[in-house]
């Protein structure tokens, strides 16, 4: 009998499921600071997918994202961002760069233009150091649309920033007069 290799891509979604949004699915719960115990994470993901401890490490290692970090003991293990379930991942507030970028789907330009950026379903906002990963971003949603976020104003202004341990900048709201559509830089690409 021929053994199968996992799907590393299927779990590393469904584990994304569990950390970010429902932990209740595997019966795990995630501290106040969204970790969740290791032992119990993979004890639940097994009624579901083949997976050990080496499976989630390479799952952890190889994410291109890095979606998500162990504990320094390595015993838990949490979503670096994303999530929308309440919880405090603990980021500093940092000084952003003077400008940062968001990517979108088209039609929800109208909305972003009026409303400015809301974090909708998730705790914070989620913004790109550089144009081409927005636009990456934006792609997986439909037709691109790139903002240029006025980050070092809004900072200035008040307006607090936090930088995930994979680089994404989190930030509670963009209010529509800290952007800028980039519709002209975006064709030339």
């Amino acid at each position: 009998m021929r053994e199968t290799t996992p799907d590393l891509t299927r779990i590393s979604k469904y584990i994304s499921l569990i950390l970010r949004h429902k932990p209740e699915v595997i019966g795990i719960k995630l501290d106040a600071h969204g970790w969740a115990d290791v032992n119990a994470l993979l004890a639940g993901i097994s009624r579901k997918y083949p997976i050990n401890r080496d499976i989630l490490d390479e799952i952890v290692r190889s994410d291109e994202k890095q979606r998500y970090s162990f504990s320094q003991d390595g015993t838990k293990i949490r979503a670096n961002q994303g999530h929308s379930v309440q919880v405090d991942v603990e980021l500093p507030v940092t000084e952003p760069p003077e400008t940062l970028y968001h990517g979108t789907a088209q039609r929800f330009a109208a909305s972003i233009e009026a409303q400015g950026l809301l974090p909708r379903s998730r705790l914070y906002v989620h913004l790109s150091p550089d144009q081409e990963t927005a636009e990456k971003v934006g792609r997986r949603h439909g037709e691109p649309v790139i903002y240029l976020v006025d980050a070092g104003q809004m900072h200035r202004d008040g307006y607090c920033f936090y930088l995930s341990a994979n680089g994404v900048w989190l930030t509670k709201v963009v209010p529509a007069t800290y952007l800028k559509r980039l519709e002209d830089e975006l064709k030339q690409h």
